[in-house]
């Protein structure tokens, strides 16, 4: 199909995992990363963009022209960050790069990682919560040909990807036995970086239902068992 992707955040954990399913699609001939820093990486479909001001675009346009898919999983913990800071990053990166990409590219489906327990009311106790929710809601009236908000809750890595978040890294080191066995309880609860990836990829080829997924629709999708549009 020759499809050509934008991936943000893939020196992170889901990131990472989702260049990793881009790379490996017969699909997908072309994956463009824009981040801060180098993924440290090469293959024949890799492009980067070193990019330092996630609020502005305007300086990279013609970099940016030609994509079929932007897969967003750039994102930071709430933790320790006060709600201007955490809006700042959280919100307004996404937005600047999502209203970029659909100036250029009016077909192109924009897939943004979003996490559960997400506000779509925008209303709730939790910042972070309403920060994603106003994201999620501003993402989906942008008007994109398609558009998805993954709200994947507990995920399992693999492939070797570690998690940046010393946090989250201490969990998997040693309570990988709980997420593994709370799976093992709940099947549609718990995800995996394999499978996020290929929900993505299949997002952007097949569509889907539902334009906010859960773990179910993550898995369901990564099976490329989509009822499509």
């Amino acid at each position: 199909m020759n499809k050509k992707v934008i991936i943000t955040g893939a020196t992170g954990m889901v990131g990472r995992g989702v260049l990793l399913e881009c790379l490996d699609h017969m699909a997908i001939s072309e994956v463009l990363i824009i981040g801060r820093n180098p993924v440290e990486m090469d293959h024949p479909k890799l492009k980067e963009l070193i990019h330092k001001d996630f609020s502005d675009f305007s300086g990279v346009i013609d970099q940016l022209k030609g994509y079929d898919g932007c897969f967003y999983c750039l994102g930071i913990s709430a933790a320790g960050l006060k709600e201007e800071e955490y809006k700042r990053i959280t919100y307004d990166y996404t937005l600047s790069l999502a209203k970029t990409l659909k100036q250029l590219n009016p077909k192109i489906t924009f897939t943004y990682v979003s996490g559960q327990g997400t506000d779509s009311t925008e209303k709730g106790r939790m910042m972070w919560a309403r920060v994603k929710g106003k994201t999620e809601n501003d993402l989906l009236n942008l008007g994109f040909k398609d558009a998805y908000m993954f709200r994947p809750g507990a995920i399992i890595p693999l492939r070797g990807i570690k998690s940046r978040t010393k946090a989250y890294q201490f969990m998997y080191d040693y309570f990988m036995w709980l997420v593994k066995l709370i799976k093992f309880l709940s099947p549609n609860s718990v995800v995996n970086t394999t499978q996020i990836g290929q929900a993505m990829i299949n997002s952007m080829l097949e569509g889907y239902e539902n334009k906010v997924l859960k773990p179910k629709d993550i898995i369901i999708l990564s099976k490329n068992e989509s009822p499509g549009k």
